[in-house]
């Protein structure tokens, strides 16, 4: 078999199996349907806490659920699944907000953080005031 024969079957190949995976929904990323569904998917990894709270971003790819203090839940989509932490003081690194929008900077090598957009400002001034009472925390420390 010569050589071009064989770039064009490998290029082919690997063309399909792309095709096959983003077809058969494999590139989706997972969203939460509401509050009730975050609440039960880190109830699963947290069977022992009681949030409080629930808010979701705008594009329901992440919740923010209220543990009191020193402590909040976060549940964020991960392609198709969805990694649940609690963060607390010793976490946050960096928090900024602009408008709806919040950033959060976490010490922690598995999710590094991101940036969050809520349907409104409330959403967004909740969720920092919740992360600057730890950080408050964290500088007395």
């Amino acid at each position: 078999m010569s050589l071009p024969v064989l770039v064009v079957l490998v290029v082919f190949g690997i063309a399909l199996s792309v095709a096959a995976v983003h077809f058969t929904g494999g590139t989706t990323t997972a969203m939460l349907a509401g509050a009730d569904q975050a609440l039960a998917r880190f109830a699963e990894d947290f069977p022992d806490e009681r949030p409080g709270a629930v808010r979701l971003t705008a594009d329901n790819h992440t919740a923010f659920l209220d543990l009191g203090p020193q402590r909040c839940g976060i549940v964020q989509s991960i392609g198709d699944c969805f990694l649940t932490r609690i963060v607390m003081p010793h976490d946050i690194l960096a928090l900024a907000r602009e408008g709806n929008a919040v950033s959060l900077r976490l010490n922690d090598f598995t999710w590094k953080g991101g940036s969050f957009v809520f349907a409104d400002e409330a959403g967004a001034l909740a969720v920092v005031a919740a992360l600057q009472g730890h950080d408050r925390i964290r500088k007395a420390a």
